[in-house]
């Protein structure tokens, strides 16, 4: 539905209600190379490295106190937290005798296409390390590190088509967030993580939120941006790069993609306290992921002192509570979205298209990812969050990998909220 006069709108760029992105790029003349906020930025000049401030480790999705609270709670049968610790346990990835199948070339999308054999490893040492922490198991501990050490002493290059840039943005930043957590065992080699991460997968987030693979800048939705930009914010915490972790954040306020805050929720409602989602017009298992990957984004920053949540008057949980409520099968409001697509040698006026409605198309998908964002919203910082909760409540306990489907779509968060997350 469009949006009807009642509904106060606030543009993503100068609050006009009339305005859209297509109105925009035509009054600035958009011609090649020129996006949404000026010109495409160039390539990032490589920057000194510089180490993250020092900071309590693990800092990335899950702290210490992260960690202690999920330990204490299941020790003392506490729900939901028992019910997210069995939905771990009940997880066939989560087993101590996982046995990994490293590759030295990663290829999503186009000829040879294997990158299903990576994801299920990636999640294995993921939940396997969860399952240490929490339970003191020296097996999982052991089994995370074998799997981690496999692939870093394998892989050397991830490719393929267009897709290799999502699979270097989601693979990216969850094999950092495995390797966080067991960091500190004597068995990890940590240097062969940080180096695998630094030159199979960093060069292409790098490459992507720079150039767009050739594209227009409208041309790729939210999710390809948001997954390039957790996995350089990731692997900057990991790797104690400060440059990484700044040109993220950064791109997170100013970007020029679809993933910056302003863009991924290009129209703010007041009035209802939602920020209609980039993707909202395409389907809603992207509208759902996008929540997640920028859920995981501003967590990682969080745990690095950085407030990314509360941008722009807590404009991401606006984003969530529309994609939420409208999962649940109410209305919402909806302005036409346009946008242009192709290359970038693309003339202004060719390869432009409206979304003039939301889409229903997998509306009320179950994703693993909206206990992050109460347990920031509600249980860290005491806001309302009607919609998030109930979506929140109805997804309880969370899975992880394996738990949503069998293809890749299934790992695209690593999961597990309610035992982390829930306050």
């Amino acid at each position: 539905m469009t949006t009807h006069p009642q509904h106060a709108v606030t543009s993503s760029l100068d609050g006009a209600l009339p305005l859209t992105r297509r109105h925009l790029l035509a009054s600035v003349g958009l011609a090649a190379g020129v996006g949404l906020l000026g010109a495409r930025p160039a390539a990032a000049a490589v920057a000194p490295a510089r180490t993250v401030a020092a900071t309590a480790r693990p800092g990335l999705l899950h702290t210490a106190a992260d960690l202690a609270r999920a330990r204490d709670r299941v020790a003392a049968g506490a729900q939901p937290w028992l019910a997210g610790w069995d939905r771990l346990v009940a997880n066939g990835r989560s087993h101590a005798d996982w046995q990994p199948r490293p590759l030295e070339t990663v290829i999503r999308g186009g000829d040879g296409q294997n990158y299903a054999q990576l994801y299920p490893d990636i999640h294995a040492a993921y939940q396997n390390a969860l399952r240490w922490h929490v339970s003191g198991d020296e097996a999982h501990g052991a089994a995370a590190a074998r799997i981690l050490n496999a692939w870093s002493s394998t892989l050397t290059t991830v490719t393929g088509n267009a897709d290799r840039f999502l699979a270097a943005g989601i693979y990216g930043y969850q094999f950092a967030n495995a390797a966080e957590l067991v960091r500190d065992r004597g068995d990890v080699d940590h240097g062969a993580l940080v180096a695998m991460l630094e030159n199979a997968f960093l060069p292409l987030n790098e490459d992507f939120l720079a150039n767009h693979n050739g594209a227009v800048i409208t041309n790729y939705w939210a999710n390809w941006d948001l997954c390039s930009m957790a996995s350089m914010l990731a692997i900057g915490i990991l790797a104690e790069r400060a440059d990484l972790v700044e040109r993220a954040v950064d791109y997170f306020h100013h970007g020029a993609g679809n993933g910056s805050l302003a863009h991924a929720t290009p129209y703010v409602y007041p009035e209802e306290g939602l920020a209609q989602w980039q993707e909202s017009g395409r389907d809603q298992g992207h509208t759902v992921m996008g929540i997640g990957l920028m859920g995981a984004f501003c967590e990682m920053a969080w745990n690095q002192g950085i407030d990314c949540y509360g941008a722009d008057d807590n404009r991401f949980l606006k984003g969530a509570e529309y994609v939420a409520r409208y999962n649940l099968g109410h209305d919402v409001p909806f302005t036409d979205y346009t946008w242009q697509s192709g290359p970038i040698t693309t003339a202004p006026h060719v390869g432009w298209q409206t979304h003039t409605e939301i889409s229903a198309a997998s509306r009320g998908q179950a994703r693993p990812v909206w206990e992050l964002v109460l347990g920031h919203y509600t249980g860290r910082r005491g806001l309302d969050a009607p919609w998030v909760r109930q979506m929140a409540e109805s997804v309880r306990a969370e899975g992880g990998g394996g738990d949503y489907g069998t293809t890749s779509g299934g790992y695209d968060q690593l999961g597990f909220g309610t035992l982390t997350y829930y306050r």
